[in-house]
């Protein structure tokens, strides 16, 4: 009995001295160095696809990642690569994947241009699971030049309440908005005639993601280097997904005790709740190699008046929570 006593006391010391690994998902998320993380939820799991952080040569594809309850983090490898779009060549960035029609489309930017006159851009990869394999579904960019000053980079499919799919996108501190066509092959354009509506806000750098919460818009941005401690995420909130987006501050910055660089996110909420989570990258500390980015979680809140709260980065991430069925949603 006392040897069992002495057992009990210490197997309950090991598990508070590993925290709550067993019950949180831990801070990174999975191993490797991965940055520009989309969160989303597709049936009963959550999926996350980053960027592979690397030299710009070496990123040639993509992998994802899904897990059941936030904790457990099954690795899907190389679900896109520069095999199955032969117009890319390097630098395949910021993957966002939507579900239209039985499909899975991942939009993503490849080659990093500077110019109209080099061969990039916005590309489409679909599949019809979200592991893909996913294929070339356009056989060339959907955005390919610099309109309105916005490098065709960080694009984030965006569907509306009243059922039109957006593209909102841009890198060196432009950020347009696009209407997609229904089957995604192209742009339609806005009732002025347009086709490329410039949304920047003031200190708009790239990485936009947008969201609806009690039929606001939430448009958020990342600021400052991505190579230096001091990227972070703001946001700003309209009526519209064209605003006006007045900047009202920024909400993730590193903790000089926990990481550096903590930017390039993407918002989570439980269908149905009030649970919302940030997914984003940040820089472990003491490292100093921009492509030394992990993926990482943390709870997001909001007060009284619809703000966000500064959200507090972690090291033990967030509880883990299961989908229930009645809220998975069909799309995003």
């Amino acid at each position: 009995m006392k040897y069992f006593k002495y057992t009990w006391i210490i197997g309950t010391a090991l598990l508070t001295a590993c925290g709550t690994t067993s019950h949180f998902s831990g801070n990174p998320l999975f191993k490797g160095w991965y940055a520009d993380p989309e969160g989303i939820i597709y049936k009963k799991n959550y999926w996350i696809f980053p960027t592979f952080s690397a030299p710009y040569n070496d990123q040639v594809f993509m992998d994802a990642f899904s897990s059941k309850d936030l904790v457990k983090w099954e690795k899907h490898e190389r679900i896109i690569d520069t095999s199955a779009v032969k117009w890319a060549k390097r630098a395949m960035w910021a993957p966002s994947v939507i579900n239209k029609d039985g499909n899975y489309f991942l939009f993503f930017g490849a080659n990093d241009i500077q110019s109209d006159k080099q061969t990039g851009g916005i590309g489409i990869g679909v599949s019809k699971s979200p592991e893909g394999p996913y294929r070339d579904y356009l056989g060339k960019p959907l955005i390919d030049k610099f309109y309105n000053g916005a490098q065709p980079i960080d694009q984030f499919v965006f569907k509306d309440k009243d059922g039109h799919y957006y593209l909102i996108y841009g890198g060196w501190r432009h950020c347009n908005i696009v209407k997609l066509k229904d089957d995604f092959t192209g742009v339609e354009p806005f009732t002025d005639g347009t086709l490329f509506r410039e949304i920047t806000p003031k200190g708009y750098v790239e990485g936009p993601f947008m969201f609806i919460r009690n039929n606001k818009y939430y448009f958020m941005w990342s600021e400052g280097g991505w190579t230096g401690p001091n990227y972070s995420v703001a946001y700003a909130i309209s009526d519209s997904p064209f605003g006006p987006f007045e900047r009202i501050g920024k909400i993730l910055q590193q903790d000089p005790q926990i990481g550096t660089g903590a930017g390039h996110h993407s918002v989570i909420n439980i269908p149905g709740t009030e649970k919302y989570y940030i997914v984003y990258h940040r820089r472990p500390l003491g490292q100093t190699d921009r492509n030394a980015r992990e993926v990482c979680i943390d709870v997001m809140e909001f007060d009284e008046n619809g703000l966000i709260k500064p959200v507090i980065l972690t090291k033990q991430g967030v509880p883990g929570q299961k989908i229930h069925e009645d809220r998975v949603p069909n799309t995003r």
